[in-house]
C-alpha cells in the first residue's frame, strides 16, 4: 500500500509507549521490531519511548540501521533555560524526528490547553522536529504550519472500543477541508493488528497512532505488516 508509486500516500505508524518500558525492555523491542520493518518510501514508522530511554533507543536504531524514526511523547513549551523538569526541543532535536503534542491524556491529566499545545508546536517547528498534533474532533484547533495530526476520540483510547473507520475517515476529511489537502491525518484509539487495515485503507486516513498495542513487539510488527498488505 505504501510507497509503491510516486503518487501513493505516506503511511505513518507511530508507537506511543506512554509511561512504560525500562531501557533493557526498550532495547529488546528495538532488536525485534527493527529488522522486521520493510524499507519502503512512504512507510514512516516512529517509536516514541519515555525520555529516559530516548538516547539508548536512538543509538540502537542508528547502529542497526533500522528504518525507524524516534519521537517524543511531549516537549517543553519553553526554550533552554530556567524551566525545571522540562525537556526543550532544542536539546531533543539530536535524538528525535517527531513530537506527539496535545495528547488527550496530557490535556486531561496535566490541564494542557490549546494555547500550550500551540507553544509546544512552535518550539518543535523551530528545532527540526515534526509536531504531531492530537485532536479530539474536527473542532480542536491545529496550530499554524502543522501538517500532521492524529484524530483520537477520547472514549476510544485504551478502551478496546475503536471508532468506526468510516467515522474516522469522515473526521479526517473535515480536517483536510478545514486546513488544506496537504494535512496528513492519522487515527488513534484502540488500534490493533486486527483493525489497522480497515483504517489505513480509508482514502483520508494517512496512518495510525498506536498506544497499548505498540508495547508488544510481535503485535506491532503485525500492525506494520497489516498496513503493507
Amino acid at each position: 500500500m505504501a510507497g509503491s508509486g510516486s503518487n501513493m500516500k505516506n503511511i505513518w505508524i507511530i508507537a506511543n509507549w506512554k509511561s512504560n518500558k525500562t531501557i533493557a525492555e526498550a532495547l529488546d523491542w528495538v532488536s525485534k521490531v527493527g529488522p522486521a520493518i520493510p524499507k519502503r518510501d512512504g512507510l514512516k514508522v516512529v517509536i516514541c519511548p519515555t525520555f529516559s530511554c530516548i538516547s539508548e533507543v536512538k543509538k540502537a536504531v542508528t547502529v542497526g540501521n533500522f528504518p525507524l524514526m524516534v519521537g517524543v511523547q511531549d516537549l517543553s513549551p519553553f526554550g533552554v533555560g530556567a524551566y525545571t523538569g522540562e525537556e526543550p526541543a532544542k536539546l531533543l532535536e539530536d535524538y528525535v524526528n517527531l513530537a506527539i503534542l496535545g495528547h488527550s491524556e496530557r490535556r486531561q491529566n496535566f490541564g494542557e490547553t490549546d494555547e500550550m499545545v500551540a507553544k509546544k508546536a512552535e518550539q518543535a517547528l523551530a528545532n527540526s522536529t515534526i509536531p504531531l498534533i492530537c485532536v479530539q474532533n474536527e473542532e480542536t484547533p491545529v496550530p499554524e504550519d502543522c501538517k500532521l495530526v492524529a484524530y483520537e476520540p477520547v472514549w476510544a483510547i485504551g478502551t478496546g472500543n475503536p471508532d468506526t473507520p468510516q467515522n474516522a475517515a469522515d473526521v479526517a476529511k473535515k480536517l483536510k477541508q478545514k486546513y488544506g489537502g496537504e494535512l496528513q491525518v492519522l487515527y488513534g484509539g484502540s488500534v490493533t493488528s486486527q483493525n489497522v487495515k480497515s483504517f489505513v485503507s480509508q482514502e483520508n486516513i494517512d496512518g495510525v497512532l498506536v498506544g497499548n498495542a505498540s508495547l508488544d513487539a510481535e503485535e506491532f510488527i503485525k500492525i506494520v505488516k497489516g498496513c503493507e498488505e
